[in-house]
């Protein structure tokens, strides 16, 4: 960041006129400066004062100068100022947006305290620092404060992050504290953040740091939480003085600090994430910066000082010119400004993630901004100034962007379209597509608002070419898929996204004009397609343009010399067409009308659409229907007006507008309608009026609109809701709806039910509504009544049905006849025999079925009643149905009659041709004839002639069959079946025959049918030849005798040809492929024309020339070359003619028309004339061509060299060098070296002699040249002439080695030492010497640059062949010192690598120490490493696995070092399953109470007690191994820290199980102490939560069933076979409790992972068990002492008292206590007895070692203990 003074805004004073506070506003344009004053000094943004005010005091009895201004900022509108004053108040001004508005204080908010620093980081919110300490936050909103937090200490400084989420507080006591509003997700820590050593009055929240600093001339730069992350320290700087502010840049990557005289300026690097110091901007007579403030752009930064002086300067890293139009300014990395240079208008490109920007783009008609950084890409559009930030993975450059649409940037990359919205940091939506056309994708971004929808944005895109896709890209959804069938090359949503307009471009057929030949046409169609109905409409063909009309639904389009407007896109069926002259180029609305542009000839026309219908829509899709009407009452009466019309009633009706919706059916003449919605409106008024608000909320008005709406029942649950039933019958009864009326008097008990009843019933008399009299009197159940009204309405039927449910009215018979009669009146015969029949009368019952044709019931009865008659009634049915025209039907009622005739009549009638031939195959033969034809006619017309014939066959018609096929072009089935009736001669005779009949008539397709058919196609070829028919003619020879195919078209082409017929001849010559002759025929004819058409189609690629040149040679002259010239082929002629050496006629066209060719015919000739052997004419020739230097290579070619010499030097001087270079050329290869040098020097080339020399390998004499003639070349010859002689070998080195001898004499050192270090590849004293001699020379003569870079080269070098002594002495020579070191340490010299690192420079001695010791290591040499590093010995030998060499090394150290490895060894062991060899180890070593080795004295632990084999007294020794390891640990436990630690607690538990193993084990071998072991196991039972609880019930229960404690064994036994099915199964859920309540043995155990027990040990419990509980002689009981408790429970479950356990049985201790001197251990005296006593009769090692540990651990024996001696 570079700061340029710029301006002085406010000029200072000559003493202390301090500026208190400065603030820009958020939009740029205002700046804020406070002086001592207290007046508010407003500039713009250019540095020019625009305004002032006068600040004022919270109370005026103090006076005006009682106060100071501490605090002033803007808000976010900029359109406010907040002031904090000492005086304890904050002021808000309303400023206004314009210089000059009246300043106006719109909020205060008084303090307790005075205020010391203010911010303004977000809308309403205003915070602000105390002298108290609080921090608190104002709301302009609500005009009150709250404490966000509170501190002891003087808030001195405030500032907020860069985006205004987040606060930080400085404190007089050096506390930085940190508040969030929003942590945007960051994570980051609230409260005290970091202790500062001094108040930080200059403090700064950049982007990733903090930075403050204050009176101790520090700048410190905390991280995010805190911690330091650099420290610029200033303190020694007596020129600097305390900072006294600091502000961060908008984009947070530039802190500046105010001091005295300076401002200093600290850029954050990205690359290196540390803050880098700039160039501090030191101004003399500043005095101290009391204030800074940035513009918001990051382009400006102002500074105050105490004298009132305000200083500008323009801050920036870069600028730069953009095509001279734009001005890029970077005043930070991650922020640009872009300055319009003509407008002045400017934009800001800021990355909101803080990376940097790398490069800006101006694209899209120079409106809109692109940019990338490292992650994102950065868009933005300049005339509205919205910028969007996306994450962008970079891609190479190979993004395309479309900017057609102004909302919406289109980036296209690799198949994928991404949208961006400008002003949005997201995506709006990515697809898939390969379309980008513009036209092709259509986006709609919230471009009209509509009701209901606040946020509208759509896309519309190709998928493929024949489908479009709609998308919401709100919710990225699809909301519609349209695939066509025709290509689409146009498609645009609607502004609201709810249409979609498309257009197809497809070939269609125009015409066809004769056979074969088509006339095609592009047809462009015109279709709209409803999203929301997903319904796809074709409005418009052959349409050229089309477009929506901006800001509304109003469609504009062009078909052919129609213009075309829908006004309303609801009904596209409606169009306003127009005629115009010319094509629609565009569409222009503003200023009240809208226009379609037209280009009529050079002119353009507008065509004025009508605004008002226009509007309409608007007005309709914004809501807005007073408008609407207002647009429609200007309009007459039309189609169009009458449907806005309706649908704004519609909708206001649906908004419940209800005068608007009553002026809409007024103006359709829906008087009723109108009339009730105005009766309606008045009630709503007058509601209104009374109550307040809307008045279409009152009950009347929504049940008015129910009844508009003819929803009664919503009208009526809206009257019931407000009790006013009244209301409701009034309505039914105004509808003369009486039921529902009824209905509603029932429902709610109305008293006037029954006059309602009456009145109804007397209003259906009255109304002479006799059946609905009769049905309310049937629904009575007043049943004669409602016949009676039924006769009298005319309706017997209902009278009849009510007769039939109703058995007593059946029974009267003076009714039933009275129904009967009216019912045969009515010709309702019917219902009349229903009711005979069911009176018992079939008589009359049939006949009336009979008259009423109701044959179905007639038959039914007939069945049961009158059998004969069911004949003749089916008969009677199917005749009816015939009448009926029912054929179908009648069909199966014949068959039943046995009327075969009619039924085969009824079967044909209804063209149930199958049925008619199943009938048909049933029938007699002579009957069956007549009507086989008249279904094979059927089928013969189906074209299913397979069936037809047959039919035919069947009738006896096979000529008709013939005459079918023949007529069906089926010749081979006709000839088939005429060869199946017939004999082979008679039709092939009547086949010819008839094909002659044909021919005559001209019908020659259907006769060549006919003789092909009887194998006779030589004599179709005959007709068609006679008739010339060649084409048809051609056909046939192709089919059946292609060999001639190609003779009979050159034959036909010959005939035609002699004809005069040229044309026809062409096509039978070019089917022959002979396109020659065609050509000649043309050519002889002299039709030229046709003849170079022809060769040009078909001759290839040079035909045509070919007779184009033939043709103007036959015209020659003037006409050959005006022929040649409209043919195109001058040029190409005389090629052509030049090509087949006609010299002489493309001397003649050259010169006629193109007189620059003829140097190129000379040429051509020259060349012509030079390869048939005529030089000297073909010199001649060169020369006129202009072209002397091809003669010269002539004669050079021939070696002629004095002919090439005259030639040269007569016409081509600078050729002279090239012929004595090529007789140089021609000397070398002869050897001829001093004639060839010789010419080349004459040549004025000693280049190439110099390389010929080279090639020859002659390189003193090319060096002689070099030196001689070209100088310059001489240092690379060298070089050059050095590689050779490498790559020779020997031969070549000696040749280096001579060289820099020789350079060496020669004083050239620096050459000498070159050659010397390029030596290789030769023996290693030999390269040696080379390379140490280069060393000295460099070292003796060369400057110590150079002499330092031979070193550095030679040295590695020597290093390489081993020379490591010679090596570190050439570095010694230049004191490189760690080099020497180096390369005596990897020749492994390393007393001599000590030796010089002790002598010159002791810093080095750790370096080789720790190099040696690294040596060490690699090769494996433990013994030596000892007496270096033993920790890094001990380390090796654990990686080869010596454990004993390591252990014994290790046991030579501290104690530390030993357990260390101990553990390791140990921690070995148990991997390898070797714990109780690590038990051992412990045993040798001791184990000490180190945390990091409890897990592993757990593993040995546990090992041991799941271990097999260790219930036995020869266990005893394992055992008792652990207990003292154990007991060594927890000695060792009492004496650390993690005494009485849950692990220790842990440990002397482990310690006790190991006892009681160790003691059952010792008492495994003394018979007399078998009850003390099983009681041990039983004791042990107790501990199952660190036991496998299966082992431990199996020992318990096998020692109990030893001693013969069956009860216990049995119990215990059983515990462990369920405990073996719980592991299998998985779990220990169905593990039964019961016998172990009350008792200590705990339920909750670890489920053991395997089985403990062998399946043979498993199998033998299981039967034993078995066998026991079979037996039932056991109680399931434990057994229980005298506390009624299990005997062997430490808890007494009745009292709760835990007893001691016995250290020798682990039962509990009831009587007879031993104590011993440490707390908590006792015995039984009873069983201690015992034991002494089985000592002293056993002499047991076992037992005296348990009684020896017990004495260890309870601190000695009690005095009546056993002596050991």
């Amino acid at each position: 960041m570079q700061l340029k003074h710029l301006r002085t805004l406010l000029s200072p004073q000559d003493g202390a006129a301090k500026v208190t506070c400065m603030a820009w506003s958020q939009n740029n344009v205002k700046f804020a400066v406070c002086t001592v004053d207290r007046v508010v000094l407003l500039y713009d943004e250019h540095g020019e004062q625009r305004d002032k005010f006068s600040t004022k005091p919270a109370d005026m009895k103090y006076g005006r100068k009682s106060y100071m201004v501490k605090g002033m900022a803007f808000s976010p509108d900029s359109t406010k100022i907040a002031v904090g004053q000492t005086d304890n108040i904050i002021y808000v001004y309303k400023i206004g947006e314009d210089w000059g508005d009246k300043k106006l204080i719109c909020n205060k908010f008084i303090q307790t305290s005075a205020v010391t620093c203010l911010q303004w980081p977000a809308d309403y919110i205003i915070v602000f620092g105390l002298a108290e300490g609080k921090v608190r936050l104002a709301n302009t909103k609500t005009n009150k404060s709250s404490t966000i937090y509170g501190t002891d200490s003087y808030v001195v400084s405030l500032t907020t992050n860069c985006t205004g989420k987040g606060i930080l507080s400085g404190h007089a006591d050096g506390t930085i504290v940190r508040y969030f509003f929003d942590d945007e997700g960051s994570g980051e820590s609230q409260g005290k953040l970091v202790n500062h050593p001094c108040p930080p009055y200059a403090l700064a929240w950049a982007t990733d740091s903090i930075v403050a600093a204050g009176c101790n001339r520090r700048v410190v730069a905390y991280g995010k939480e805190g911690h330091v992350l650099q420290t610029f320290d200033y303190s020694r700087d007596p020129k600097e003085r305390e900072f006294t502010t600091a502000a961060a840049s908008p984009g947070g990557q530039t802190v500046v600090l105010g001091s005295y005289d300076r401002l200093r300026v600290f850029n954050w690097s990205l690359r290196r994430s540390i803050w880098e110091e700039a160039k501090p901007k030191e101004i003399a007579n500043l005095y101290t910066i009391t204030a800074l403030a940035w513009k918001r752009d990051g382009s400006r930064l102002c500074a105050g000082t105490l004298c009132g002086g305000v200083e500008q300067f323009d801050c920036c890293l870069r600028r730069s010119i953009y095509k001279n139009k734009f001005e890029l300014t970077y005043v930070g990395p991650s922020q640009v400004i872009v300055k319009n240079l003509s407008s002045g208008t400017r934009a800001i490109l800021k990355s909101h993630y803080g990376y940097e920007v790398e490069e800006v783009k101006i694209l899209g008609k120079e409106r809109y901004l692109v940019a990338h950084t490292s992650d994102t890409l950065l868009l933005g559009d300049l005339h509205t100034n919205r910028v969007s930030e996306i994450a962008w993975q970079g891609s190479g450059g190979n993004e395309k962007y479309f900017f057609e649409n102004e909302n919406v940037c289109m980036i296209f990359n690799a198949g994928e379209l991404t949208l961006v919205e400008y002003g949005s940091n997201d995506t709006l939506g990515s697809v898939r597509t390969e379309f980008m056309n513009p036209h092709l994708i259509s986006v709609r971004i919230n471009e009209r608002h509509q009701r209901g929808m606040e946020e509208n944005k759509k896309l519309a895109y190709l998928i493929d070419i024949k489908t479009i896709a709609i998308v919401d890209l709100i919710g990225g959804y699809n909301i519609g898929t349209i695939s066509h069938e025709s290509c689409v090359d146009w498609l645009e949503l609607n502004e609201t996204g709810h249409k979609l307009l498309f257009r197809d471009r497809k070939l269609r057929v125009r015409r066809v004009i004769k056979a074969l030949a088509i006339d095609w046409s592009m047809e462009d169609v015109l279709h709209l397609y409803d999203i929301a109905s997903c319904s796809k409409t074709m409005i418009l063909n052959f349409c050229s343009y089309v477009q929506w009309v901006p800001g509304s639904d109003v469609l504009v389009a062009q078909n052919r010399n129609s213009l075309c407007v829908w006004y309303n896109i609801e009904a596209p069926e409606r169009v306003t067409m127009s005629s115009i002259r010319g094509d629609v180029i565009g569409l222009e609305r503003g200023e009240g009308k809208t226009e379609v542009l037209v280009t009529e000839g050079v002119t353009t026309v507008a065509y004025t659409l009508d605004e008002g219908l226009i509007e309409f829509g608007t007005a309709i899709d914004d809501g807005n229907y007073i408008r609407a009407v207002a647009f429609l009452e200007t309009l007459e009466m039309s189609p169009e007006a009458e449907a806005m019309w309706k649908t704004l009633s519609k909708l206001a009706l649906e908004e419940r507008q209800l005068h608007i919706a009553e002026r809409c059916f007024s103006a359709l003449g829906h008087v009723a309608k109108a009339r009730f919605l105005h009766e309606t409106n008045e009630i709503a008024d007058q509601m209104s009026q009374e109550y307040g608000g809307e008045g279409t909320d009152f009950y009347q008005v929504r049940a008015r609109l129910a009844m508009l709406e003819k929803n009664y029942k919503l009208a009526e649950m809206i009257f019931l809701e407000q009790n006013a039933v009244e209301e409701a019958m009034d309505m039914y009864q105004e509808l003369h709806r009486w039921d529902e009326c009824i209905a509603v008097a029932e429902a709610k008990g109305h008293p006037s039910l029954e006059k309602l009843r009456q009145g109804y019933y007397q209003w259906l008399m009255d109304t002479q509504q006799e059946e609905r009299a009769g049905e309310l009197q049937e629904s009575q159940g007043d049943g004669l009544a409602a016949i009676s009204l039924y006769l009298k309405a005319g309706l017997p039927a209902r009278a009849a049905r009510l007769v039939l449910t109703q058995e007593e009215l059946l029974a009267n018979t003076e009714l039933v006849e009275h129904i009967t009669a009216a019912l045969i009146k009515g010709e309702l015969y019917e219902r009349a025999g229903d009711l005979f029949e069911k009176i018992r009368n079939p008589q009359r019952a049939l006949e009336c079925y009979c008259k009423g044709n109701a044959f179905m019931k007639a038959v039914e009865l007939a069945r049961l009643a009158f059998p004969v008659e069911v004949v003749r009634l089916e008969e009677a049915w199917g005749d009816h149905l015939v009448q009926q025209k029912q054929l179908n039907a009648a069909i199966n009622h014949y068959i039943e009659a046995r009327c075969s005739i009619k039924a085969i009549e009824a079967a044909l009638g209804a063209r149930q041709w199958k049925k008619a031939i199943y009938i048909l195959d049933l029938q007699d033969q002579n009957i069956a004839s007549k009507y086989y034809p008249r279904v094979a006619q059927h089928y013969a017309s189906l074209q299913e002639y397979e069936i037809a014939e047959e039919l035919y066959i069947k009738g006896d018609r096979i000529k008709d069959a013939l005459d079918m096929h023949t007529q069906a072009g089926r010749w081979e089935q006709a000839h088939k079946l005429a060869m199946k009736c017939m004999r082979p001669e008679d039709v092939s005779v009547l086949y010819i025959t008839q094909a002659q009949e044909m021919e005559k008539q001209g019908k020659y397709r259907e006769a060549e049918r006919l003789y092909v058919t009887v194998e006779e196609p030589d004599l179709a070829i005959t007709m068609f030849k006679k008739h010339k028919l060649y084409d048809d003619m051609i056909r046939l020879v192709g089919k059946y005798h292609p060999d001639l195919l190609s003779d009979t078209h050159l034959h036909l082409g010959k005939e035609l040809e002699a004809e005069g017929r040229l044309q026809e001849a062409e096509d039978h010559y070019l089917e022959a492929q002979e396109w020659k002759a065609t050509v000649n025929m043309y050519r002889s004819n002299g039709l030229w024309e046709k003849a170079y058409r022809v060769a040009k189609a078909h001759g290839g690629a040079n035909a045509h020339k070919h007779v184009a040149c033939l043709w103007a040679k036959s015209l020659g002259g003037e006409a050959a070359v005006r022929l040649l010239n409209k043919l195109g082929l001058l040029e190409a002629a005389i090629d052509h003619a030049a090509d087949n050496c006609s010299f002489e006629f493309a001397f003649e066209l050259s010169r006629l028309a193109l007189k620059h060719k003829i140097p190129e015919i000379h040429l051509r000739y020259a060349m012509y004339l030079e390869d048939e052997g005529k030089f000297e004419e073909a010199e001649a020739e060169f020369i006129r061509a202009g072209k002397p230097k091809e003669a010269v290579l002539m004669f050079v070619h021939n070696q002629d060299w004095e002919a090439a010499q005259r030639v040269a030097e007569a016409h081509d001087p600078d050729s002279v060098a090239e012929v004595l270079v090529g007789q140089a050329r021609v000397a070398l290869e002869e050897k001829d070296f001093q004639k060839a040098e010789g010419l080349l020097l004459r040549a004025q080339r000693p280049s190439l002699a110099l390389n010929y020399y080279k090639e020859a390998g002659l390189w003193s004499d090319a060096l002689r040249i070099c030196k001689d003639y070209v100088p310059g070349q001489l240092e690379a010859l060298q070089e050059e002439y050095e590689r050779e002689a490498t790559k020779k070998g020997a031969r070549g080195v000696e040749g280096l080695v001579e060289q820099a001898r020789q350079w060496e004499q020669a004083g050239e050192y620096s050459r000498a030492v070159d050659c010397y270090i390029k030596v290789r590849d030769t023996g290693s004293s030999s390269l040696e010497k080379c390379w140490m001699k280069a060393a000295e020379l460099s070292i003796k003569f060369l400057p110590p640059q150079r002499s330092l870079e031979v070193v550095r080269a030679v040295g590695p070098q020597l290093i390489g062949i081993g020379k490591h002594s010679a090596a570190a002495e050439i570095y010694l020579n230049l004191d490189l010192v760690k080099e020497a070191i180096d390369a005596f340490m990897e020749g492994e010299e390393w007393n001599k690598a000590k030796r010089v690192a002790k002598e010159l420079d002791p810093r080095y001695e750790d370096y080789v120490d720790q190099h040696y010791k690294d040596f060490l290591k690699n090769q494996g040499k433990v013994d030596s490493l000892v007496s270096v590093d033993v920790v890094a010995a001990l380390d090796l030998y654990v990686e080869q696995g010596q454990w004993d060499k390591c252990i014994e090394t290790a046991t030579k150290q501290n104690y530390k070092i030993l357990h260390k490895y101990v553990a390791l060894y140990a921690t070995h062991l148990i991997r390898e399953a070797g714990s109780a060899q690590a038990l051992a180890l412990y045993v040798q070593h001791g184990a000490p109470a180190n945390p990091q080795n409890f897990n592993i004295y757990k593993r040995i632990f546990m090992d041991m007690v799941s271990s097999p084999g260790t219930n036995c007294a020869e266990a005893y020794h394992s055992w008792a191994d652990l207990r003292d390891v154990l007991f060594n640990l927890c000695e060792n436990l009492v004496k650390s820290s993690e005494a009485n630690s849950p692990a220790h607690e842990e440990f002397e538990m482990m310690l006790l199980i190991a006892h009681y193993y160790a003691t059952r084990s010792a008492a495994q071998s003394v018979k007399q102490l078998e009850t003390v072991a099983a009681k041990l196991s039983v004791s042990l039972l107790r501990h199952t939560q660190l036991l496998p609880a299966d082992k431990a019930f199996y020992e318990a229960g096998t020692a109990a069933k030893a001693v013969g404690w069956e009860n216990m064994a049995f119990i215990f036994l059983n515990r462990f076979l369920d405990l073996t099915d719980a592991i299998e199964e998985g779990t220990l859920d169905a593990l039964d409790h019961s016998d172990f309540q009350d008792t200590d043995i705990p339920f909750e155990v670890p489920l053991p992972a395997k089985q403990h027990i062998p399946e043979a040990q498993r199998e033998e419990v299981r039967d034993w068990v078995l066998t026991v509980s079979m037996d039932q002689q056991l109680d399931q009981v434990l057994p229980q002492d005298e506390r009624g408790a299990y005997e062997a429970s430490l808890v007494a479950v009745s009292t709760g008292v835990r007893a001691l356990p016995c250290l020798i049985t682990g039962y509990p201790i009831l009587r007879n206590k031993i104590e011993f001197k440490r707390p908590g251990k006792a015995a039984n005296k009873d069983n201690w007895n015992k034991f002494l006593m089985a000592i002293k009769t056993s002499h047991s090692p076992e037992c005296q070692d348990v009684l020896k540990f017990i004495s260890q651990w309870c601190g000695g024996l009690p005095s009546t203990s056993f002596s050991f001696q």
